[in-house]
Parts: structure tokens; C-alpha cells; sequence
């Protein structure tokens, strides 16, 4: 999601997905404050949690993540009180520039380039979910682009993958060749 899009997150935002019920409570996010058209209101979209493709990947981890922080951590601070999912030690509601803070010491206790950033979060679950094998008309949904070419210029595959699909498709246009060329003798 956007930075905005998490940070005005509330807990009613939330609910179960009947196809997935593994997620709990959690196998949608209802994003309410998504990214407007000049002169729109907010879009809104729901965001269904994934988890493993073909046993790889998948954000099976969220539901400990977010019973842990709503059950445990979120009660503990003077605002528990407020609908927001981030409350903030002095507000009702975590503010951008705490945000970018708390990411920013994160990263740089932990010897991350610089250069990473909210959004480089939103990249790398479209070049993760198009690395595992989701349809991209899904991953375009999921992320709240309008166009798939916005999409595109979000996925950067590892070379693995570039040299998995090139080999993929070579291995069937041989196959395709050589299965004509039997028939035709």
C-alpha cells in the first residue's frame, strides 16, 4: 500500500476472505484513502492478503504480525482508543513524518541502502507477486493502478526469473518445432 494508504488505515478495515480462510480475521484490507484522480474523492479497493503460490512466498506471516500489534503492542499507547490501526504515542493517528522516522532508523540501524523507502515496500511486493506466478490483471487490482503499464514499470525481476521464463519459452518453441517437423514427414 501507499504511505497514506496504511497510515489512515482504522481497525474495521479488516475482514475475513470466505476463499481464504487461513488469513482469519485478516484475508482483506479494505483501503479506503487510496490514491484520487485529480479533483476525486479517494478510490477505495480491497486488498486481499496472498499466500503461498505453488508453495512458494505469500504473506502467510500477516495475521501473527497484526494479532500481535493490535492484541499486545497497540493497547499500550495513550491513544488505543482512537479507530486508527497506527495510532502514535501523541495523536490519534501515526503522522508521515514519524513514518518515514521510524523507517528510516530502522534501515540504517540495520546497514540497508539508503535509497529504501515506503515505497520501495510497494515495489517489491509487485516484483514478488509477479515472480510467483500471480496473474498480473491481479497484482494491477491489488495495488490500485488504473493502467498495467503503471504496473510494469513497478516489476523488476531477478535475473533467475528473466533466465527461468526465457529457458521456459525456448524449451516450448522447440518442442512446438519439433512436434511439426515429425508430423511432416
Amino acid at each position: 500500500m501507499r504511505r497514506r494508504e496504511t497510515r489512515m488505515l482504522d481497525l474495521v478495515d479488516f475482514d475475513p476472505n470466505p476463499h481464504a480462510r487461513m488469513f482469519g480475521d485478516f484475508g482483506v484490507c479494505y483501503v479506503r484513502f487510496g490514491k484520487a484522480m485529480k479533483g476525486s474523492p479517494p478510490k477505495r479497493r480491497s486488498v486481499l492478503t496472498v499466500g503461498p503460490r505453488d508453495g512458494v512466498g505469500g504473506l502467510d506471516w500477516i495475521v501473527e504480525i497484526l494479532t500481535q500489534w493490535i492484541e499486545e503492542v497497540r493497547p499500550t499507547f495513550a491513544h488505543a482508543h482512537s479507530p486508527a490501526l497506527w495510532p502514535s504515542e501523541r495523536s490519534l493517528r501515526i503522522g508521515f513524518s514519524q513514518m518515514n522516522t521510524r523507517l528510516a532508523a530502522y534501515r540504517d540501524a540495520l546497514g540497508l541502502d539508503q535509497s529504501l523507502d515506503f515505497h520501495s515496500f510497494r515495489r517489491s511486493y509487485v516484483t514478488h507477486l509477479i515472480e510467483d506466478g500471480w496473474d498480473p490483471r491481479f497484482v494491477q487490482e491489488q495495488v490500485g493502478h488504473e493502467h498495467a503499464s503503471t504496473t510494469s514499470i513497478y516489476t523488476c525481476v531477478s535475473s533467475d526469473l528473466r533466465t527461468h521464463t526465457l529457458r521456459k519459452a525456448m524449451e516450448s518453441t522447440v518442442d512446438a518445432a519439433l512436434r511439426t517437423g515429425r508430423k511432416s514427414r
